[in-house]
Formats: C-alpha cells, sequence, structure tokens
C-alpha cells in the first residue's frame, strides 16, 4: 500500500521501537507500539484514484465531509466576487491533497496562525495555513490547506509557476484538518453541506464556459 512520504517517519520509527521494546522490556509494549505503526500506515495511506475529467470542473482536494457550500465566510473573499466550499476532514480520512483544476501555481501563501478545532467558522481565518492559488484558463481557484486542533504541520508541495493538473497531489496535513477551496461567484456549487467527498474523484463545483 502506498503512503504518502510525510508519514515513513512515523510509520518507521514506530515500527523501530516496537521491535526495541518488545525485545528490550516486553511484548504488550512492543504490541503497543507496532499498533501505533499501524494507524500512522492507515492515517498517511495514499490510494490510487481515477480521476474525474469534466469541462469546468473543479474537483475535491482531499476526502471529508463538506461543511461550507457556498457564501464565503472567510474574510479575505467577497461574497461578491467568491464562492467557497469547506471540507472537514476527519482522522480517519485520507489526508493526501490534490489539485482541484488544472492550470497555472501563480501564488503560494503560508499563514502562521492558531490551531482552533478546524470545524470553526473562524478557523480558517486564524489557524495556520497554506494558500494556493491556480491560474485556470483566466479563471482564479484557491484552494487552503488549513490545520487544525491535531494538525500541527502542512506539507505543500507545489511552487508558483507550476503547470499542474486536476487530482495531482501537491501534499498533505498531518493528523485532522479542514481544506477550503475557494471559486469565482458565476460558478456553480455541486454539492451541499454534510455531503461526503473523495478526493480528485467528487466534482464540487463548476466553471462557466468560456463566452
Amino acid at each position: 500500500m502506498r503512503i504518502d512520504p510525510a508519514g515513513r517517519p512515523f510509520v518507521i520509527g514506530a515500527a523501530a521501537l516496537a521491535v526495541a521494546a518488545g525485545v528490550a522490556i516486553s511484548t504488550a509494549l512492543g504490541a503497543a507500539l507496532l499498533a501505533l505503526a499501524g494507524v500512522f500506515l492507515f492515517f498517511f495511506r495514499d490510494p490510487e484514484r481515477v480521476v474525474t475529467r469534466s469541462p469546468g470542473a473543479v474537483l475535491a482536494p482531499a476526502d471529508g465531509r463538506v461543511m461550507v457550500a457556498g457564501a464565503p465566510t472567510a474574510r479575505d473573499f467577497p461574497a461578491a466576487d467568491w464562492q467557497q466550499i469547506s471540507i472537514f476532514l476527519s482522522p480517519v480520512d485520507v489526508h493526501v491533497n490534490r489539485m482541484p483544476v488544472d492550470g497555472r501555481v501563480v501564488k503560494v501563501r503560508y499563514h502562521p496562525g492558531r490551531f482552533l478545532p478546524a470545524y470553526r467558522a473562524d478557523a480558517g481565518d486564524l489557524n495556520e495555513y497554506t494558500e494556493v492559488w491556480i491560474d485556470h484558463g483566466g479563471r482564479p481557484v484557491v484552494v487552503r490547506q488549513i490545520v487544525g486542533i491535531l494538525a500541527r504541520r502542512i506539507v505543500c508541495r507545489t511552487s508558483e509557476g507550476a503547470e499542474v493538473r486536476a487530482g495531482d497531489r501537491f501534499g498533505v496535513m498531518k493528523f485532522g484538518s479542514r481544506m477550503d477551496v475557494f471559486v469565482p461567484a458565476l460558478a456553480r456549487i455541486a454539492v451541499g453541506v454534510g455531503d461526503r467527498v473523495l478526493g480528485a474523484v467528487t466534482v464540487i463545483a463548476t466553471l462557466p464556459a468560456d463566452e
């Protein structure tokens, strides 16, 4: 099973400690640490996906449950110009992050912040996050990797100028988090609050065709 590279130190470290503890201390402790290695293996799993290809489609950047679908709650994105889809990732969801659209990365911005529960409406503004702006045929699409109360590190593997495709892996957030996607106001939202989505598979919005 493929796992994200960010998870390898956790899996290998827990497995090594399990062997050492099992030999030097007790079998029970070794078994407990081996179980922990299994938890890390599960958390950092990176399953293959058949990426949805559809004109104008904006894809879910991660697995999880939709908590916002419509008017923006983020203060930097006025409702006259933007719509927002927020996805809450529980600890059992796949945490590998994928690009929502094809295009060119025009900006990557890191915002230091707090570690409030990711389901709070103000977490998108107050928590630590990395924001990626993508130029999709002249239309901007923005995706935020936002940490939660458990997450303490964002891994973002894209950079300004990169050419990307919808569904490309670009990062991971460690141990619980949230992702916000911002699309132009004319986009049609395709999901509702409470819906379950799959990264690179579920269409969460559709951009209008070029005039």
